[in-house]
C-alpha cells in the first residue's frame, strides 16, 4: 500500500522525535564520562554520585500517588578499594548503553550480564549484574529501556487496538492487536509504537494467563468493549508503561483482576501506584487504576474453593500494612479480611460453578461495580 503524504509526514516527525531522544540520552551519557575524565585532569579518583535506593529514601508522595526516591545519595568512589568492583562495573555499563543506544540496537538483561564477559566485566550472577543497570538507571533518572535493555516479554495483550510501528524497519506499518487469538506480546515494538484508534471503552488488565486465553475465546472485549491484556503475574515494566499510555493518551480506565490473595491485591497496587524497586522512575503508573478483585470478601460472598494462606502470605499481610498505601479504603479492608481468614482463593476457582461463570456473571458485576470505585 502506498503511503501517503500525509502519513509520511507523521511518519517523519516520530523519526525526528525518536531521533532528538536518542541524542539527549547519548548527550547525557557523554555528560557523565566527561567528570571522570575531569576528576582525572583534575589529579582526582573518579566517583560517581547515585540516589540512595535505600528503604529509609524510599517515600510515598501523596500528590504523584507513588513511591518516589528521597534526596539522599551514595558516592561511589574508585579511591574506595571496596567500591571499585562496583564502580567498574557501572562505568563499564554506561559505557554499554552507549553503544547499545548509539547503533540503535536492543539487548536484554540477560544478554548483558554475558556481554560483560567479553570485557572482562566480572559478575557473580545475572543479579548482580540487574542491580547495576538499577543503578545506571538512578544516576539518569532514565529507565533502562532508554538504553535499549530489555527484559524477557512475558505479558501478552488483545483487543481492537490500531497501532503503528515506529521502530526502524517498520515505520509505518500498522497492526490491529485483535488478530492473533493468542494476543501479542508487549515488548519494545508495541510500547513504542503510536496508538492510533480503538472501539476499546475500558481495558482489563488480568494476573493469569488461562483467564487472558478465556475472555478471548469467550470474546469479553466484544462483550464489554475492551483491551485485554494479561499480566503474567506481576506487570512487567513494559507493561505497565503500555497500561499508562493507554489510559493517558487514549482516555481508557483500567481495572484490574486478579488472584485472591494478599500478593493478588499488591499486583494491583504495583500497577496502580507503583514499586519501591522503581521509585527512582515516574513513568510507570496508572494512580486511577482499580483493582476490582478477586477480593478477600469475594470469597466469602461467592462461596469460592479456598487454599490455607501460608506463613509467608500472613507475613506479607503484615508488611502490607505498615505501607502507607493501605491505611483506608479497599484496600485496607481487604487486607483485613484476608488475616480474619487466613485462606484465599484464585481466579480459576469460579470454575466450580462452570468455565465461563467468572465471565458471565463475575466479571459484569465487578465492571458494573468499579463506576462507584
Amino acid at each position: 500500500m502506498k503511503t501517503t503524504k500525509k502519513q509520511q509526514n507523521k511518519i517523519n516527525a516520530r523519526s525526528k522525535k525518536a531521533d532528538e531522544k536518542q541524542k539527549n540520552i547519548l548527550e547525557m551519557l557523554k555528560s557523565h564520562g566527561a567528570k571522570i575524565y575531569d576528576d582525572l585532569d583534575n589529579g582526582q579518583f573518579p566517583k560517581f554520585s547515585i540516589p540512595s535506593r535505600s528503604v529509609s529514601n524510599i517515600v510515598y508522595d501523596k500528590k504523584l500517588r507513588q513511591y518516589i526516591l528521597g534526596n539522599n545519595a551514595a558516592v561511589r568512589s574508585s579511591r574506595n578499594s571496596a567500591q571499585l568492583r562496583s564502580f567498574t562495573q557501572l562505568m563499564w555499563l554506561a559505557f554499554f548503553a552507549n553503544r547499545l543506544t548509539h547503533e540503535k540496537k536492543s539487548s536484554t538483561l540477560r544478554d548483558v550480564y554475558y556481554s560483560s564477559q567479553a570485557f572482562a566485566i566480572e559478575f557473580e550472577d545475572q543479579s548482580e549484574s540487574d542491580n547495576i543497570i538499577v543503578d545506571l538507571e538512578a544516576v539518569t533518572s532514565k529507565p533502562r529501556e532508554d538504553f535499549h535493555i530489555f527484559p524477557e516479554e512475558r505479558s501478552s495483550i488483545f483487543g481492537d487496538l490500531n497501532i503503528e510501528y515506529t521502530i526502524p524497519g517498520y515505520e509505518g506499518k500498522t497492526m490491529n492487536l485483535s488478530n492473533h487469538p493468542d494476543g501479542y506480546s508487549i515488548g519494545p515494538s508495541l510500547t513504542t509504537a503510536e496508538l492510533v484508534d480503538t472501539s476499546a471503552e475500558i481495558v482489563i488488565a488480568i494476573e493469569k494467563g488461562g483467564l487472558f486465553t478465556r475472555f478471548v475465546e469467550e470474546q469479553i472485549d466484544k462483550k464489554f468493549k475492551s483491551i485485554i491484556i494479561n499480566t503474567g503475574g506481576q506487570a512487567p515494566r513494559s507493561t505497565r508503561t503500555l497500561l499508562k499510555r493507554l489510559h493517558d493518551e487514549m482516555g481508557l480506565p483500567v481495572i484490574v483482576l486478579t488472584d485472591g490473595d494478599v500478593y493478588g491485591e499488591h499486583i494491583a497496587m504495583v500497577i496502580k501506584s507503583g514499586s519501591a524497586n522503581a521509585a527512582h522512575l515516574r513513568e510507570l503508573t496508572v494512580p486511577d487504576a482499580k483493582w476490582v478483585g478477586v477480593w478477600a470478601t469475594d470469597i466469602e460472598k461467592y462461596k469460592l474453593p479456598t487454599i490455607p494462606m501460608t506463613e509467608s502470605d500472613i507475613k506479607r499481610c503484615y508488611d502490607l500494612q505498615k505501607d502507607p498505601r493501605y491505611q483506608d479504603g479497599i484496600w485496607k479492608k481487604e487486607l483485613d479480611v484476608f488475616l480474619r481468614l487466613k485462606r484465599k482463593a484464585e481466579l480459576e476457582a469460579f470454575s466450580k460453578y462452570g468455565l465461563t461463570n467468572i465471565t458471565d456473571k463475575y466479571l459484569p458485576q465487578k465492571l458494573e461495580l468499579a463506576k462507584s470505585l
